[in-house]
């Protein structure tokens, strides 16, 4: 799963700020900034159970935003220059 989430960033340009766990693969942390993804293995997260330690957090509805698919192109909202041939005087 990480291999894949890490490929599919990448071939948007977006790589993590880090990556912990890659090397015993029990517990992946990959770190996008806005984005946490953790990754376990079954036994750890049924042992850790990060859900009961936000089970008290205050719920918030978030907006759903389209995501593109991998196929399609981002959407950017950079503008670039276009140089226009100018015939002489």
């Amino acid at each position: 799963m990480a291999d894949h989430i890490d490929g599919t960033l990448a071939a948007h340009k977006i790589r993590p700020l880090s990556l912990e766990g890659f090397s015993t693969s029990q517990w992946v942390v990959m770190d996008f900034a806005d984005v946490i993804v953790h990754i376990f293995r079954t036994d750890l997260r049924k042992h850790y159970a990060l859900e009961k330690l936000w089970g008290d957090a205050k719920r918030l509805r978030i907006p759903a935003e389209r995501v593109p698919l991998v196929s399609e192109p981002i959407p950017t909202t950079k503008k670039r220059s276009v140089r226009r041939a100018v015939k002489g005087p």
